[in-house]
């Protein structure tokens, strides 16, 4: 199955109109429309090395000395959340 994103503005109430999909006649196809409440934001897509640049969440931990091998210690911060009540 092949999925593909579209965006539309509706120009007419409860029309939606796509044309030029790489689909023939007898073929079938499902739609899923996912109605947006507001205008969509901007969307920018991050790169890692932005992200890494941008964000103050890599390398957050480093300084903290408490926290010896970082995997086991979000393996207990993990378990300890999963059983909270």
């Amino acid at each position: 199955m092949q999925a593909l994103r579209l965006h539309k503005k509706i120009e007419n109430d409860g029309e939606v109109h796509v044309t030029g999909l790489p689909c023939h006649r007898g073929q079938h196809v499902e739609m899923i429309l996912l109605i947006e409440q507001e205008e969509p934001a901007s969307r920018k897509t991050l790169h890692a090395d932005e992200l890494l640049k941008s964000s103050g969440l890599v390398g957050m931990w480093s300084d903290r000395t408490d926290i010896g091998d970082s995997v086991a210690f979000a393996r207990k911060l993990r378990a300890s959340a999963q059983t909270r009540k």
